[in-house]
């Protein structure tokens, strides 16, 4: 396990569980955003919730790497589910948001599979 990857996978992790933390939060820098791009309130806590379990196992791969990859693939797909409902609502200038959060993840998958 390499300084890279355990930096990078706390870093993502971190980030992610900010975003999780935020959204169950309700602030308003990220459901304001979701109003507009359609995704309905029943679904915000479900969301909040998925984007924890993944940064809490992105951690718990530190230890136990096939929870790491998972977490990891799964906050990939969830990511990429956002870039395309922000494209779907054509907010073209908040795409680079999930992003920011899609990135940090997949670098860390990468080092994590590269070990």
């Amino acid at each position: 396990m390499s300084t890279a990857y355990v930096i990078v996978t706390v870093v993502a992790a971190l980030w992610v569980g900010f975003s999780a933390f935020s959204l169950l939060r309700r602030a308003a820098f990220v459901v304001d955003p979701l109003i507009d791009y359609g995704v309905p309130e029943s679904w915000w806590t479900p969301l909040g919730v998925a984007k924890g379990a993944g940064a809490v196992g992105l951690l718990v791969g530190l230890w136990a790497p096939v929870v790491g990859v998972a977490a990891a693939v799964g906050l990939i797909l969830y990511f990429t589910g956002a870039v395309v409902t922000v494209l779907r609502a054509r907010s073209y200038k908040t795409v680079a948001f999930p992003v920011l959060y899609l990135a940090p993840v997949a670098v860390a998958l990468g080092l994590g599979l590269a070990a």
